[in-house]
């Protein structure tokens, strides 16, 4: 296992490959069910193969992967031995009192007395702004000043701008995590994004370098790309290579399920150094990009600057994920995933009026209110 630095963190030595908890094994499809002989297999293969860094949060596993992981490292006697992670569920801070409130409780759930790592989970433009009103930096600095949390960062979705503001916002950041992927290199955060948090001495932590999974089962027109170099490689080894050679990255999050998946990423995590990607690798890259992308149903780039929605439709995540299922194939979880977290919060496409307030402000010229009943369509059937 090679192991990387934070610029704020130099003399803590942090696995390449990094362990994410929110795609456990679960019993009968049920992920609230974690199956705990099969989980603890997966993560005492990680810690063997030399993975010390452990990320979780408050929802996975419907509030179950945090109690699994305290369970777990206490049996192993393992707590010692990793930098464990985990994040404030921001969604639900009302007030102040609420940061420590639920701090307190995930402490609990880990069975533990500290957080090596604490991020304000899934920070966007508007949580951004609640986290402003309601003193979640100066909760989390005072978190920090009492050891209960060593390191703090923040888990990002959103535009390029909001990512920069978020940067620039606090002088206490010590590292980001963001989506990054051979597909999603410029939507969200992305190089851009990289770059400018490492021009301010701020390491990047990556989350789906597989996005779900699904860029290690992709089209038989993608592997006859990769046969085409001509050294034998799987292609998550392609996508993970593709993480990993940028410098400024510190840990590749994988949502490992299964021992043998382990043991395939830390060998490649073995050998992935920054900068070691060749001009024909990036060729092939790009290619397999350009193949999905010509799937995409809109031009849609996240950036974000259709919101907000008047109706409170969430513009760029329900076209992310439409375009997500036409590249890929549409499935259920696509499905399962809107009617969760978009339907049911009236916050999918469903709840567009046709008012077009969208329309004018789009940098892509989508018709955005002829493209949404399109998009819940297909997310529905």
């Amino acid at each position: 296992m090679l192991y990387r630095n934070f610029p704020k963190i130099p003399g803590l030595s942090v696995s390449a490959l990094g362990f994410g908890c929110m795609r456990l094994p679960v019993v009968d499809g049920d992920e609230s069910r974690i199956d705990v002989p099969a989980a603890d297999a997966v993560l005492e293969a990680a810690l063997e193969a030399g993975v010390n860094y452990v990320d979780t949060a408050w929802p996975y596993h419907r509030e179950g992967s945090e109690r699994w992981l305290g369970q777990t490292l206490e049996r192993l006697e393992a707590r010692d031995r990793v930098l464990l992670a985990t994040k404030s569920p921001s969604w639900l801070v009302k007030e102040r009192g609420d940061w420590r409130r639920f701090l307190d409780e995930q402490l609990a759930r880990l069975r533990t007395d500290h957080v090596d790592f604490y991020l304000i989970h899934a920070l966007d433009g508007e949580r951004w702004k609640t986290v402003l009103a309601t003193g979640g930096l100066e909760e989390l600095a005072a978190a920090r000043a009492a050891g209960l949390v060593r390191h703090v960062g923040f888990s990002f979705h959103d535009s390029l701008d909001a990512f920069k503001t978020i940067i620039d916002g606090w002088d206490g950041w010590e590292f980001c995590q963001v989506q990054y992927n051979y597909l999603d290199d410029e939507i969200q955060a992305g190089t851009a994004g990289i770059e400018f948090a490492d021009a301010r001495g701020i390491g990047t932590i990556i989350m789906e370098p597989l996005r779900g999974g699904a860029l290690a089962a992709v089209p038989d027109e993608v592997k006859a790309m990769f046969a085409g170099y001509g050294v034998p490689r799987m292609p998550a080894e392609w996508a993970l290579r593709f993480a990993w050679d940028r410098q400024e990255v510190v840990t590749v999050l994988s949502g490992m399920n299964s021992v043998g998946q382990v043991w395939e990423n830390a060998a490649v995590a073995s050998s992935a150094r920054p900068n070691m990607i060749t001009r024909v690798e990036r060729d092939i890259l790009r290619s397999a990009r350009d193949f999905f992308l010509a799937r995409t149903a809109v031009p849609c780039t996240t950036c974000g600057y259709c919101m907000p929605c008047p109706s409170g439709v969430v513009i760029p995540g329900v076209f992310e994920l439409w375009n997500s299922a036409t590249m890929f194939g549409r499935s259920e979880r696509n499905a399962g995933w809107y009617r969760n977290a978009f339907m049911s919060k009236a916050r999918g496409g469903d709840s567009c009026t046709n008012c077009g307030a969208c329309v004018s402000k789009c940098p892509q010229g989508i018709d955005i209110p002829a493209m949404m009943p399109k998009a819940h369509a297909d997310l529905t059937s």
